[in-house]
């Protein structure tokens, strides 16, 4: 059978699952083409792309205001192609407000649609089941406790793993990576991480560099690893270091010809992380290092955020991923006002001394790498090709 497959990814991290995926259908399916919005990784596995993913690329809603006629113009285009040519199959995967509404129209017309990476409605816009139930035939979800959810409000569902399970190591060489970045072998070594935004890096970086300030005053060797995902984070990054100056810091920025993240170099050298939430926090626990979770919005943003929710703040208890998927605070979370350089070095000294506490850790996060570890990239792949087969539903 001669498939042709629609799909939508919006942002790096979907570009990289999206390429798995691409590669899993070509090894089921040689006569699969895929094209539509995607990145330089999809491309490699064949993709036909029509718009590149950064057409989709906003930062926050300021960001999403002024790029409306971007995205709208690419909306219809699309829309309009795959709705005169019918694909087999449309996969949206992840950018849930350009893809819902999309495979909304798609599967209206006919089209099977599947959606990769569920919205966190677990702990925002729970309401958004009821779209998601009307424009999706098939959801695949990262997280097991995800699935259950999906069940129970009558989505189809399928549960794959998390991709980042099968390429970080279940057992990491601390020593190796030391020695390849020159690093003394016997340092305390804390890893950095303010996040990869302007915003995050405004409102963490001094509060995270003051922290350290006082980590130093207590261990003047401890050693500071701080990568950065651009050049222009980098020159805000180190604006504020300049402003609250630290010993022994190396800024780690990524490689073009470096084939892994260098926030993955900095994890595994590092004895615990002191870092923004986001997946950067799943990437820490698969590395089965202690960390400590922080994060601040701006007064405005809250506000925006709870307009646009409903919410004052999330349903569950927990912000940081290895919390939520543990069900417990097994890693401290510091947020908006506790983010305080006092608490936040305190707890950092914590992670970075406490041995009982690091082993503790080691093992859970173990066990967490272990339950999210699947062929992410065949399980989809035989989801994606069953939903072409089988049709709307």
């Amino acid at each position: 059978m001669s498939l042709r497959i629609g799909m939508v990814a919006g942002e790096p991290s979907g570009d990289l699952l999206a390429a798995r995926v691409i590669k899993g259908i070509a090894e089921r399916s040689e006569a699969a083409g895929c094209q539509g919005i995607g990145g330089p990784a999809m491309q490699e596995q064949g993709f036909q792309i029509w718009h590149p993913m950064n057409a989709l690329t906003v930062f926050g809603y300021v960001d999403a205001l002024k790029s409306l006629p971007r995205l709208v113009h690419t909306y219809l285009d699309v829309k309009r192609r795959w709705l005169r040519n019918p694909p087999n199959v449309f996969v949206g995967v992840d950018a849930p407000d350009f893809n819902l509404r999309l495979e909304l129209q798609l599967r209206q017309a006919g089209i099977p649609t599947v959606h990769f990476v569920g919205p966190s409605i677990w702990a925002w816009r729970y309401e958004r089941i009821h779209k998601i139930r009307a424009a999706v035939s098939h959801m695949l979800v990262l997280f097991p406790f995800e699935e259950a959810i999906y069940q129970k409000e009558g989505v189809p569902v399928t549960y794959v793993g998390h991709p980042l399970a099968q390429v970080i190591p279940m057992q990491p060489d601390r020593k190796a990576v030391r020695r390849r970045l020159g690093l003394d072998a016997s340092a305390r070594i804390l890893a950095l991480m303010p996040g990869s935004r302007a915003s995050e890096i405004k409102l963490l970086a001094p509060r995270f560099l003051q922290a350290v300030q006082r980590l130093q005053k207590q261990d003047p060797g401890l050693q500071v690893l701080a990568p950065m995902v651009s050049a222009a984070r980098r020159n805000e990054f180190q604006a504020w270091l300049q402003q609250y100056p630290v010993a022994n810091l190396r800024i780690l920025e990524q490689s073009s010809a470096a084939n892994r993240p260098a926030a993955w170099d900095a994890m595994e050298a590092a004895d615990a992380v002191l870092v923004a939430s986001g997946t950067a926090t799943l990437e820490a626990a698969l590395f089965k290092r202690p960390m400590v979770i922080s994060y601040v919005l701006s007064p405005a943003m809250r506000r925006l955020m709870a307009w646009k929710s409903g919410q004052e703040k999330p349903t569950l208890p927990w912000v940081g991923l290895p919390n939520i998927l543990l069900s417990d605070f097994a890693v401290p979370e510091l947020l908006q006002d506790e983010a305080t350089p006092e608490k936040l070095a305190e707890a950092s000294w914590r992670a970075l001394t406490d041995a009982d506490h690091a082993a503790d850790v080691e093992q859970r996060f173990t066990q967490l790498h272990q339950t999210l570890l699947r062929d992410t990239p065949a399980l989809a792949a035989e989801a994606i090709i069953r939903q072409a087969e089988h049709g709307a539903g």
